[in-house]
């Protein structure tokens, strides 16, 4: 898998792109509802920053901030670093490593095509096998 090609891993995987006026709530709906960490911020098609789970936690939360009237443009990671679909997985891998990142945009052309993330590392089995325990825990505390 890691001398694969970007591409063909992000062919495998949605990914989730959203206007810098959205709000935090908004852009945390869609990442639920797409079961994604992060969101690409793109601006006339163009990538400006990424929103993630962490960014949330961190950027949001932790600061008090209101989610529902917090736009992605306050406190999202802008100029992320990318990857361009036709290096490898494992360079991606590396790359986000080396800026201690978990998302990482593909672009392509100036523009995002897709995101690659630590999770596309794990064995598609076990990755079923994380998701499906994960909705049992949520299911019982439900």
């Amino acid at each position: 898998m890691l001398s694969q090609p970007v591409r063909s891993v992000i062919g495998q995987h949605g990914f989730i792109k959203a206007p810098p006026g959205t709000t935090v709530r908004e852009a945390a709906e869609l990442m639920a509802r797409g079961n994604v960490g992060a969101v690409v911020v793109v601006e006339d098609g163009r990538l400006i920053g990424i929103f993630s789970e962490r960014d949330a936690v961190f950027r949001v939360v932790a600061r008090g901030l209101e989610p529902a009237n917090t736009p992605l443009a306050d406190v999202m990671t802008p100029a992320p670093v990318t990857i361009e679909p036709s290096r490898s997985f494992g360079h991606a891998m590396a790359v986000m490593h080396e800026h201690g990142c978990r998302h990482l945009p593909v672009v392509e052309n100036g523009r995002p095509i897709g995101i690659v993330s630590a999770r596309n590392a794990l064995d598609p089995e076990l990755e079923e096998f994380v998701c499906e325990e994960k909705r049992r825990r949520h299911f019982q505390a439900g």
